[in-house]
């Protein structure tokens, strides 16, 4: 066990100490699409380092968490108290949950107000301490009400297919990740934000976005196209598209439109078009499935080992046992941090192929398509503090999108009407 823990912490001492590594790219280059002024570069870098470093440590530290609570004999002794309280088998897994929510909540306390200072202190959330922990509250009774949910599933389904439960658990879980696809549009996203069509506010733009949709052969109606109030919260910028059949939509921030010209927007809207155009939902949603497949299954398998080793050192008799709850909650957080890269690059081959169905889907619309995709990766990256050259293996394990630098330096560069050979629009 103790061979266990410190394979855990020299993992995340030696990626931890690569995120803080500058990469070999020099400073600035001649061919850089991206620049910053020396004082906001030098900031950019801070922020960034800070920042990765800050996610890297909350993932060790979740996992070093769910080890003490197992090694050090919390999951049994909360596991009693549930016991202790109640004969229900759903009150006790209520209580239990509850017990392990508060105690890792409370743990995570300290780095997740830092998380948010640091993004006040960075100039990236203007959001009062108030707002915030009103954010934080509703986040935690929706986690704690869809983890009931989850781990009430997978008890049940754990008694009635003691071997198989981890195919059965991947066939519920992804059926609860279509309805919550479906549904967050119209129950998760207001409580946190406020939107508003965006024909309402803008209709002069609407209109030139319909030009965008128009020439991608498809209908976005305006009644699906909606304004973010994010300037309430935060200053960067963003677009993106949600939802699955009846309740897709493109969200823009209000924030982009105040800091983007209306053919920068277009472009940004190119882009959201190209995930609706290219059916990057669905697809991901597949991605989903097959990760998720794989994922249960070695799950299985690893948590049975680990209970089979260390079962009676940590007190949990058998995979019925509330702390065998946490036993798949750890193999879980290990799990998921070495399968990020997979899931990153597949993130980021789709925001490529947007990006050039983006810069395609404005050709003939805007004077200069490669100037106006350069000019929003420029501001984007401006209002986020970007690092223009991060470590490559940064960039690799954490960037979900490519770096702002490569994103630009392809909107620059990206002719395919000198050939004749663009790749979505033939004519």
């Amino acid at each position: 066990m103790i061979r266990l823990r410190l394979l855990v912490l020299i993992l995340f001492a030696l990626i931890g100490t690569s995120t803080l590594l500058p990469a070999q790219t020099p400073a600035t280059s001649t061919n850089d699409a991206y620049t910053l002024s020396p004082a906001t570069q030098q900031k950019a870098e801070h922020y960034s380092h800070a920042r990765i470093a800050l996610s890297f440590v909350e993932t060790g530290w979740g996992i070093l968490q769910l080890l003490g609570i197992l090694t050090l004999g919390i999951a049994f002794r909360m596991r009693n108290v549930a016991v202790n309280l109640s004969k229900s088998k759903w009150t006790q897994g209520a209580i239990f949950l509850l017990e392990l929510f508060l105690l890792t909540g409370l743990l995570n306390l300290p780095l997740t107000l830092y998380r948010h200072h640091l993004a006040v202190e960075y100039g990236q959330s203007v959001q009062s301490w108030a707002s915030w922990f009103a954010d934080q509250a509703k986040s935690s009774i929706l986690t704690y009400g869809i983890g009931m949910l989850m781990m009430m599933g997978l008890v049940l389904l754990i008694r009635k297919f003691p071997r198989r439960w981890w195919f059965a658990y991947w066939a519920a879980a992804m059926v609860f990740v279509l309805i919550g696809v479906f549904i967050t549009p119209y129950v998760i996203d207001p409580l946190f934000n406020k939107f508003e069509p965006l024909q309402t506010s803008n209709p002069a733009l609407v209109t030139q976005l319909e030009k965008v949709a128009t020439r991608g052969g498809i209908g976005i109606p305006p009644e699906r196209m909606f304004l973010m109030n994010a300037s309430a919260k935060v200053t960067g910028m963003n677009a993106y598209v949600t939802g699955f059949g009846a309740s897709k939509r493109v969200v823009v921030w209000d924030t982009t439109i105040a800091g983007s010209t209306p053919d920068e927007i277009s472009f940004i809207f190119g882009h959201e078009m190209g995930h609706y155009r290219l059916n990057h939902i669905p697809i991901g949603l597949a991605f989903t499935a097959v990760m998720l497949l794989l994922g249960f299954f070695l799950m299985y398998v690893v948590a049975q080992g680990l209970l089979k080793r260390y079962g009676g050192v940590w007190r949990v008799g058998s995979q019925q046992d509330w702390g065998f709850i946490v036993i798949l909650l750890l193999v879980v957080s290990i799990g998921s941090f070495l399968a990020e890269p997979i899931g990153n690059a597949f993130s980021r081959w789709e925001e490529h192929a947007a990006d050039v169905y983006g810069l395609e889907a404005i050709h003939g619309l805007v004077p200069d398509p490669q100037a106006t995709g350069q000019k929003s990766f420029q501001v984007l990256g401006e209002t986020s503090l970007a690092e223009p050259h991060p470590s490559p293996f940064v960039v690799f394990w954490t960037y979900s999108h490519p770096s702002i630098q490569s994103r630009a330096q392809f909107a620059r560069d990206y002719n395919p009407w000198v050939t004749g050979t663009p790749k979505y629009f033939k004519k």
